[in-house]
């Protein structure tokens, strides 16, 4: 979920107390601009709603847009209080647009919403307390207007490019070809580095990971000379998802600016890895080995 939007109104569990239906509250705002540029936004009088809804200010005429699907959206978030009616923020001043996923995390009266409108939609959302989080303030109701950019293409399924012939010394990968599982082994008496070491195995042909953005891998993780396993994303038969800033910083500084498509072998010495703190399945002090696909960066 994007930041702003997670920020502005964290949604229920389930969203089962969040009206997905069009109602006034949606309806009565006047909504200015086109599509494509920072909306203008005129406020119907009274108090701010209590009841969450949307409205479809522009149904668009591309492809339409489905539960699952990533959508890229620009978007503007304003604070309804009834007095200011506040700008909180929008994607066309920061000039990067966010992509959310339409599922259950996020409120039902959007998961509904995001599939009446279709690329080139603009969509008016009211997330008032009934899809907030019990901790967020009595004075929360926000109001989301939605331009539709696209929908994000599904994940790969497994690296894709050419084979660059890089290799990493003290360590073996081998690639099977296909959707199978590399062969990482990491038994060597060489001595690791003390400097994160990357090398690419696959030079994908998308787009490059930006350090702020969620990804998508597929992943097996080692100790440098022991060969032993302590994770592996292809043995638990489906990929990870995570915001590249909440990782280990050899990660972080390992796949900002890898290619996605990439498949990549890094060497994380202990001060980029968990450093002095034992995890589990990993010594104090261990040198981490990590062959990674990159599906996709969002």
């Amino acid at each position: 979920m994007p930041l702003i939007l997670f920020a502005a109104a964290c949604g229920s569990d389930d969203g089962a107390s969040t009206s997905a239906s069009s109602t006034p509250g949606a309806s009565a705002f006047k909504v200015g601009g086109n599509v494509g540029a920072k909306p203008s936004l005129v406020f119907p009088a009274g108090s701010p709603a209590t009841t969450s809804s949307y409205a479809v200010i522009q149904p668009g005429a591309g492809n339409g847009v489905k539960a699952g699907d990533r959508v890229i959206v620009n978007l503007t978030v304003y604070n309804w209080d009834g007095k200011d009616n506040a700008v909180q923020g929008s994607s066309y001043d920061t000039k990067r647009p966010e992509t959310i996923a339409v599922d259950e995390q996020i409120p039902q009266v959007l998961q509904e919403g995001f599939t009446k409108v279709k690329n080139g939609g603009r969509l008016l959302a009211v997330l008032a307390n009934d899809a907030a989080a019990p901790a967020t303030p009595a004075d929360s109701t926000k109001v989301f207007v939605f331009d539709v950019v696209g929908t994000q293409p599904p994940p790969l399924k497994a690296a894709t490019g050419k084979e660059t012939k890089e290799s990493l010394k003290g360590v073996k990968v081998v690639n099977p070809g296909g959707e199978k599982a590399p062969t990482l082994t990491t038994k060597t008496d060489e001595k690791p580095s003390d400097k994160l070491v990357v090398k690419t195995l696959i030079e994908g042909t998308g787009p490059k990971v930006q350090p702020s953005q969620t990804l998508t891998v597929h992943y097996t993780g080692k100790i440098w000379g022991s060969d032993k396993q302590f994770d592996s994303s292809w043995e638990r038969g489906e990929p990870a998802e995570f915001p590249l800033a909440q990782v280990i910083q050899g990660w972080q500084q390992g796949l900002a600016g890898v290619p996605v498509g990439s498949r990549v072998v890094m060497s994380i010495p202990p001060d980029l890895g968990y450093g002095d703190q034992e995890q589990q399945g990993i010594p104090a002090k261990s040198t981490l080995v990590f062959v990674v696909d990159v599906l996709a960066a969002y």
